[in-house]
């Protein structure tokens, strides 16, 4: 062995001193057994949602609805449909397999686990939503117009498409939503905690917006389940619709489904900071001041700002 080299020796798997892995392994798939069942139940063997999947599916429809933005760059009007045509074939497949995957999940399943109702629904489902992409893409042209107009530091549509996080938020919310309309379980949800890992934006696809909703910055802003929002509406980072209290059923579980999220009326405006509780509304026009907390509805046209800074100078110290 030559001078100033180390010798090192290969570790031997067979030398392991922790003698209690097996037992570690078994625990382990005891659990998993558990989970598998879960899964399997009544012999059904189809494969759980794949969360990559998913978010493949969320990108290629990003790319239908803006097309060169997202995707292929380079497109004309003699491309253009052959594009996007493409696209949506993979995505019809792509969602009916991951749609039958959530539905068998959640079904009680055949006797023999063929599930072969869900196959037929998930096949409905995926062509209904692709029935509901126009109306879509014309929601986030409106959402895009609505960032460019609120925003004075934009300097194009085309920069609200590229850069901002409440356009990617939206994006995935509308395609969440009418998922969740047309009955889907656990996608609509990957698709919209997806965004927020992304964005720091999470919005309960459950949630009805309508056109124009312009979200600037977002950082923070939760917009929950039952939340009703109109035209027209800017929220800004850090805003809460959220519920105040949760009621409970006879065996001490949350109740679901209850409307407990802020009605937001249009044309409304709340500032960063901002938390809503409850089944409130607030009224149209409304202007909500930043870091507020506000539990009660207020008519249309209100003005409500948080109480008054106090300013005082102290010296050394004093009344610290």
């Amino acid at each position: 062995m030559s001078e100033g080299h180390e010798h090192r020796c290969p570790v031997d798997p067979g030398s392991t001193k922790f003698s209690g892995l097996g037992s570690v392994v078994d625990e382990l798939c005891q659990t998993n057994v558990r989970l598998v069942q879960k899964v399997c139940h009544h012999g059904n063997d189809q494969a759980l949602p794949s969360k990559t999947a998913v978010i493949g599916i969320m990108e290629d429809l990003r790319a239908t609805l803006f097309p060169g933005y997202f995707g292929i760059s380079r497109l004309d009007m003699c491309s253009i449909g052959y594009h996007v045509g493409s696209l949506l074939d993979k995505v019809l497949r792509d969602l009916q397999v991951q749609v039958l995957r959530s539905l068998c999940f959640v079904c009680a399943g055949e006797s023999e686990g063929k599930c072969t109702e869900c196959s037929k629904k998930a096949l409905d489902i995926a062509s209904d939503f692709l029935e509901r992409l126009p109306g879509i893409q014309k929601l986030l042209a409106r959402d895009v117009d609505a960032a460019y107009r609120g925003d004075p530091a934009a300097t194009s549509p085309d920069e609200t498409i590229f850069c901002y996080p409440g356009i990617v938020a939206l994006a995935n919310y509308r395609v969440a939503h009418e998922l969740y309309e047309l009955g889907v379980p656990l996608i609509p949800r990957m698709i919209t905690e997806h965004a927020h890992s992304v964005t720091g934006i999470d919005i309960h696809p459950g949630a009805e917006i309508g056109e124009s909703l312009f979200i600037d910055h977002g950082t923070g802003i939760v917009i929950g389940e039952t939340c009703v929002i109109g035209g027209n509406v800017s929220i800004y980072q850090g805003v809460t619709l959220g519920a105040k209290s949760f009621p409970m059923d006879e065996s001490g579980m949350r109740m679901k489904r209850l409307p407990r999220h802020p009605i937001v009326e249009d044309d409304v405006i709340i500032y960063g900071g901002t938390r809503i509780l409850g089944r409130v509304t607030i009224g149209k026009g409304s202007v909500i001041g930043g870091n507020v907390w506000l539990t009660e509805s207020v008519p249309p046209g209100s003005r409500v700002l948080q109480s008054g800074v106090r300013f005082e100078q102290f010296q050394d110290g004093e009344g610290i």
